[in-house]
């Protein structure tokens, strides 16, 4: 099983979470757990999910990012692997959102 690291920044304007490593196995619970934890508490900052240390995502891992669309969440990401994924992802949330709605 790969490492996985979840860091959260904080700044005025914005909370972020760097995800490195693996997005696969029992880490994907950790990953949903990590963003509702850090949904909390914004105080008007925006949240933001950040996947350019991402080196494996398992087609789960696929899953719960596109989860994390359909509940709003927004992401950075570096690569092209990973800048495709979200892409696709996120054509298929659209997709499957009411007209007016967007994510990433």
């Amino acid at each position: 099983m790969g490492m996985f690291k979840i860091s959260t920044f904080d700044t005025r304007s914005q909370r972020r979470l760097v995800v490195e490593g693996a997005l696969l196995g029992p880490w994907i619970s950790e990953f949903h757990t990590a963003w509702k934890n850090a949904s909390r508490d914004l105080d008007g900052r925006t949240l933001r999910i950040d996947l350019r240390s991402l080196t494996v995502v398992s087609r789960e891992g696929e899953e719960a990012i596109f989860d994390l669309m359909k509940q709003g969440a927004k992401f950075s990401c570096g690569g092209i692997c990973t800048k495709y994924m979200v892409k696709r992802l996120a054509r298929a949330c659209q997709i499957k959102q009411p007209a007016g709605s967007r994510t990433v």
